[in-house]
């Protein structure tokens, strides 16, 4: 089985024209078959987010790509995204099914067993992001799960689970066998176009 790749964005990385960067990084994505990006721009007001997530949608038009917004339903319905993306601590994933019509993708990120479960008795959710994983300078000092905290997830529940931080190609093979069903990530898609 091949990984589902889902590219998380993070315009911090791109520069002052990092709106026209991320874009074409998105279309980019689609065209090499990354099959999910979440717009990850939690710091960003609710119309400039939404001219994004729109441009995004519009950049993988005729592709498989989905695009997810991070935990704004309003803007994800209001843009025409595809779905949208929980954090473990937002508002249940039935009340976002219940206001959303099909086939909107719904997934939630979970950091541990508990979490895990707990999106799984729930219902409504079509996937989950699992991590952190491996160590990653993006949070550097935060407790990893390893490959054995990842195993146990995927093995809690019927989702498909995605593994995030520190993710690399090299590691894809084995977060799958794991039994992780893909792998999420920013520095993993990154491009030539970023900032140091």
């Amino acid at each position: 089985m091949n990984p589902v790749l889902c590219l998380v964005t993070d315009r911090h990385r791109l520069g002052p024209a990092w709106e026209t960067a991320l874009v074409e990084h998105v279309r980019e994505a689609a065209r090499e078959g990354v099959h999910l990006v979440q717009i990850r721009e939690r710091d960003l007001d609710g119309g400039p987010l939404a001219r994004l997530v729109s441009s995004c949608v519009e950049a993988v038009r005729g592709t498989r790509t989905r695009v997810l917004v991070n935990d704004r339903l309003d803007v994800a319905l209001a843009a025409g995204a595809h779905g949208v993306h929980l954090r473990a601590d937002s508002f249940g994933a039935r009340r976002a099914r219940a206001c959303a019509p099909p086939p909107f993708l719904i997934g939630r990120s979970v950091h541990s067993l508990a979490e895990t479960m707990a999106a799984t008795e729930e219902g409504a959710t079509d996937y989950l992001v699992f991590g952190t994983v491996f160590e990653t300078s993006s949070k550097p000092g935060l407790a990893v799960a390893g490959v054995a905290g990842l195993a146990a997830v995927a093995g809690a529940t019927r989702l498909p689970v995605l593994a995030i931080g520190g993710v690399t190609a090299a590691r894809i093979g084995e977060v799958m066998a794991a039994g992780a069903s893909g792998v999420a990530g920013i520095r993993m898609f990154d491009t030539s176009r970023r900032v140091p």
